[in-house]
């Protein structure tokens, strides 16, 4: 059997009746992902949330986040984003011993046959992210302690820019080009997942795919123009699911989140449905 990764991503979640940018629930819209997850037709191994898992930060977030995702039957990786306090997720989530007792938030974990590397992009109190010489030491000598098998690289700010220029603007400003030479060096890194974006977007970097995924609620507006105004769309939500394949392969399937009608048969009686 393939193992199997859900990635979901950029969740901020509020108190419970309390609406993100005076607007919009995100709630119902992660018990919607988090029903999609658990009706895929193979069970995932484990799923890793890129951040921005919480809007404020506060407990009683975390709280309300704890419920949504209590029907997960699977192990559950949770990583700060920049919407995120790093101290009160640890206090949130005392059950979750890899998140360590302070500092960034970085571990590594076996999620069947691959390597998962939780890479910390967060500057406190800041929009856009970082990466020092501590946090990419540690990546550099994580990867080479299981350069015999795959990993996948999980961060919430991408080292790439997008070409949405408010999005930019925060994203990850030092670092991005060690980063990058980091995982030159390292051809066992199948992909760098990102989060941040609420959209999907997928570069070549370092030899490898670096993506973001879309989020369970609202999408960031689709628009080039370096100087577009910043702006969300209700557009359909999503997750990326990775499959490591018999070669050591990872696939990444893009699913959508919620129910859909089907699936229909394409044949009968082993003709096509005409």
């Amino acid at each position: 059997m393939n193992t199997l990764l859900v990635q979901l991503t950029d969740l901020h979640i509020r108190e419970p009746g309390r609406l993100a940018y005076g607007r919009l629930d995100t709630a119902p819209y992660l018990r919607r992902a988090v029903a999609s997850v658990l009706r895929l037709k193979q069970r995932p191994d484990a799923v890793v949330i890129t951040g921005d898992l919480s809007d404020f930060g506060r407990p009683a977030e975390y709280g309300h986040l704890a419920e949504l995702l209590a029907p997960l039957t699977m192990p559950v990786y949770l990583m700060p984003g920049n919407h995120d306090d790093r101290d009160q997720l640890r206090r949130s989530f005392p059950g979750h011993a890899y998140l360590g007792e302070s500092g960034f938030v970085q571990y590594s974990v076996q999620v069947g046959g691959l390597r998962l590397v939780a890479l910390d992009t967060v500057e406190h109190g800041q929009s856009h992210g970082a990466l020092c010489d501590s946090r990419l030491d540690w990546l550099d000598r994580e990867l080479a302690q299981h350069a015999h098998q795959p990993v996948i690289v999980a961060m919430h700010h991408p080292p790439f820019e997008t070409l949405i220029g408010h999005m930019d603007k925060i994203g990850l400003r030092d670092g991005a080009a060690d980063l990058e030479a980091i995982v030159v060096r390292h051809p066992n890194v199948e992909r760098v997942l990102c989060g941040h974006l609420h959209r999907s977007i997928d570069v070549r970097f370092g030899g490898t795919i670096a993506s973001t995924a879309p989020a369970p609620a609202h999408q960031v507006a689709l628009d080039l123009h370096p100087d577009a105004p910043a702006g969300w769309m209700l557009e359909p939500p999503g997750f990326r699911l990775c499959a490591l394949d018999g070669a050591g392969r990872v696939v990444s399937h893009l699913a959508a989140a919620g129910e859909f009608e089907g699936p229909y048969p394409f044949h009968d009686g082993g003709a096509v449905i005409d």
